[in-house]
């Protein structure tokens, strides 16, 4: 049967809003649903001309050749998946659908596939490349893990080019009935490796069982396929002596193919310069702050040119790139004269580059963080990596943690016993459970024009900046 209606359960998810554009986008009838909450996605879906309906019901999927579901809202036992299934239409999840959607069978496209995997970096690293792609005029299509890039159109696009930029997930398919890890479903001609570190414990049980993830992912490159990792992370490196492909490296280390040899910042600017194999390819400007971002750009700038783009073009095109949705997001200026960011690191590694980019990029200011932690089992599992995380914060206010929708609340773990340990070690730190008291406090305090302050987390710590302050004319 002939697919013409595609249904999307749990539409608002980064993950699944930017594939629905690209559905809508390649001409099918896009309808979705999703629970009556404020999503970061809301307005991108509207912008796309897709309404969701409020709640799950069988008549949502009644007129539906196919559903694509996600882990939240009960994955499989959705009552959505359950009448798809019932009539059957078929059901797939949203990594299923990613490496579907880049086969190209369903969007009746031969594309040239790029997965970029990665603890950390995915979803910037992702945008880089999009963006340069773009602005070349290649009209690659993309699927962006955010709600939005100032530097593109949406998270998702439908592009007529032949390039299908991904982001590939280690996170499990569905956490109770497919435990696959998301990017394995993608099959690309090239993939690009971030980092490789520790995280979901709920799904992970050590870091070498995430490393034989992402080296399973390397080993299903097809013949000629090509891998560009970062040579400077411990656990990459690992990968690479056990991977029979031939690899790109890059990083510090003299080791690496591409080399970075010396980072400046300025304020909201990054300025690097990068050799390869001993040729100097000169300095490149980055519109985004941190060290983590340099990486980010110059895996962006391997790929680029592996997909033949020149690197004068690479040099003006990156440089339209500023950043994404929920990532040192400049949200404005306070009326008492602080500059507010927001942020979406919720792991130890991406909490510490985070400050610290912000400590050098403003290094005459006091940095003041918000921060939510996101889910009891990484709360729990990390807790000893997250009190030495807010290093470079001069102030840190710690809320409640914000529960996934797939675990079970753990009352063996809690803000306030991260708070009392990470007070003796920080002079600064304090315990604030609601999103309400954080604005009320920040209205007290008034933090003046030598404070950039950040609301940092990867649950609902960014509504708070919708009830604040700010000065309009900054």
């Amino acid at each position: 049967m002939k697919i013409k209606n595609i249904h999307f359960t749990g539409i608002k998810g980064v993950g699944m809003t930017p594939l629905a554009i690209i559905a809508k986008e390649a001409g099918f009838n896009v309808t979705g649903s999703d629970v009556d909450k404020e999503f970061i996605t809301d307005e991108s879906l509207q912008k796309a001309g897709i309404t969701p309906f409020l709640g799950f019901s069988e008549e949502n999927v009644k007129n539906s050749d196919l559903v694509i579901i996600t882990g939240a809202h009960g994955g499989f036992s959705n009552i959505e998946a359950k009448a798809a299934k019932n009539k059957g239409v078929s059901v797939w999840t949203q990594g299923e659908a990613v490496g579907k959607f880049m086969e190209g069978e369903l969007l009746a496209k031969n594309f040239y596939g790029v997965s970029v995997a990665g603890t950390h970096g995915k979803t910037t690293t992702t945008g880089m490349i999009a963006t340069i792609l773009r602005e070349v005029g290649l009209d690659p299509t993309f699927v962006i893990g955010t709600s939005s890039l100032p530097s593109l159109p949406n998270a998702g696009h439908f592009g007529k080019g032949l390039f299908f930029i991904a982001e590939a997930d280690e996170y499990a398919t569905e956490p109770i009935e497919d435990r696959t890890p998301k990017l394995l479903w993608q099959h690309p001609k090239m993939a690009v490796f971030t980092n490789i570190d520790f995280d979901h414990p709920d799904i992970y049980s050590s870091i070498d069982e995430i490393r034989e993830v992402f080296l399973k992912f390397a080993d299903n490159l097809p013949k000629g396929g090509i891998l560009i990792a970062c040579g400077d992370d411990p656990q990459i490196k690992i990968l690479i002596n056990n991977y029979k492909g031939s690899v790109i490296t890059y990083g510090f280390s003299e080791a690496n193919d591409y080399r970075i040899k010396k980072i400046n910042f300025s304020n909201s600017q990054s300025f690097f310069w990068v050799e390869s194999n001993g040729a100097d390819l000169g300095e490149f400007t980055l519109n985004v702050l941190g060290e983590h971002n340099v990486f980010n750009a110059l895996a962006a700038i391997i790929t680029s040119l592996e997909l033949g783009v020149s690197i004068d073009k690479i040099k003006k095109e990156i440089t339209k790139f500023k950043g994404s949705k929920r990532r040192a997001e400049y949200i404005g200026a306070l009326d008492s004269g602080a500059l507010l960011f927001d942020d979406y690191a919720h792991h130890p590694a991406e909490i510490k580059k985070t400050l610290r980019a912000f400590k050098e990029g403003f290094p005459k200011s006091r940095i003041v963080c918000f921060f939510q932690p996101h889910t009891y089992s990484r709360t729990k599992k990390l807790f000893d990596q997250f009190l030495y995380a807010f290093s470079d914060a001069d102030e840190v206010i710690i809320s409640n943690i914000f529960s996934s929708e797939r675990e079970i609340i753990d009352s063996s773990i809690s803000s306030q016993s991260l708070v009392q340990s990470m007070a003796k070690i920080h002079p600064n730190v304090r315990f604030m459970p609601g999103l309400e008291d954080v604005i009320e406090y920040i209205g007290q305090k008034n933090y003046g024009g030598n404070s950039v302050i950040i609301t940092m987390g990867a649950g609902d710590i960014y509504k708070v900046n919708n009830k604040l302050k700010f000065n309009n004319e900054a």
